[in-house]
């Protein structure tokens, strides 16, 4: 079963506190590119989760974010009393040597000096670390089963798709009958109507008409585009990562196509050649989000 690249995971981890939404998400991309958002209590582990996301994800923008709840900030602050107090007994001292009022202004002036609150990170201990690391490991579980899903969607819709391009590839054997006697009576009408039967050489005609018709066959596009689409199907029930290799297939399902209309020259024919192309560039868009 093929796999998406499109996906979201999220989970909710309870501590001490606090609480932590753990998302992670990701869209299509040719490689993995990982992005994070990771509180500072955590960043120390920044490593250690963009290893967890290699380690389960091949390919696709992935975006990795820890969000704090119910506090403002990772920091705590603390008044830093021996600063005040010193500042305050200068500050008493000065205004008693200048004989200046002491108002209630002065703690307020005081607070606004360097070094009064001191701000100290929360810190982390590797039991709390486990959990978040197990609700990581949840949040990644889940984004792959969303990817799955996505996947089965994928796969379904370009089977469909695939096999509507083998039945219009199908359609094309009776016109292709009736578009070269059309041909071969066209071309001995234009030449009876234009030239004189006792001027040209009956076998030479028939031989260059022979050569005419052959630059004009498709039974090699049809083969090889009949092939292409059972080598698509076969791999695409293949387990991912099948992305790349399906993009291909497609290629050389759409050269054949392409050929097939050029050398074609039938008005039923290109309508089903237009056909086809519609359901190829689907599956082509279909591709880009395939894992």
């Amino acid at each position: 079963m093929i796999h998406s690249m499109t996906g979201f995971g999220k989970t909710i981890c309870e501590l001490q506190g606090k609480k932590l939404n753990i998302e992670v998400k990701s869209l299509n991309s040719k490689q993995l590119d990982i992005y994070t958002r990771i509180p500072h209590i955590y960043k120390e582990k920044e490593l250690e989760i963009c290893n967890l996301l290699k380690q389960k994800l091949d390919r696709g923008k992935v975006e990795f974010g820890i969000y704090i709840d119910r506090i403002e900030d990772e920091k705590t602050a603390n008044i830093n009393k021996s600063v005040i107090i010193n500042y305050y007994k200068q500050l008493k001292e000065i205004t008693n040597e200048l004989d200046i009022e002491q108002s209630e202004q002065l703690l307020p002036a005081i607070m606004r000096l360097p070094d009064t609150v001191k701000s100290e990170y929360d810190e982390m201990d590797e039991n709390e670390w486990k959990e978040v690391k197990s609700h990581i490991g949840k949040a990644i579980i889940e984004l792959i089963s969303f990817r799955t899903r996505e996947g089965a969607a994928l796969e379904k819709d370009m089977i469909e798709r695939v096999k509507m391009i083998e039945s219009y590839l199908q359609q094309v054997d009776p016109l292709e009958k009736e578009r070269i006697n059309r041909i071969r009576l066209r071309l001995n009408n234009n030449l009876h109507e234009f030239i004189s039967t006792d001027n040209f050489d009956a076998n030479r005609l028939e031989q260059e008409m022979i050569f005419y018709l052959e630059k004009l066959d498709i039974s090699e596009e049809k083969v090889r585009l009949k092939n292409h689409c059972e080598y698509f199907l076969e791999n695409v029930s293949k387990g991912s990562p099948i992305g790349k290799k399906l993009g291909f297939i497609s290629q050389e399902m759409g050269r054949e196509i392409n050929t097939l209309g050029a050398k074609a020259n039938d008005t039923g024919i290109q309508k089903l050649v237009i056909q086809m192309k519609d359901e190829l560039e689907k599956i082509k868009e279909q591709l880009l989000n395939v894992l």
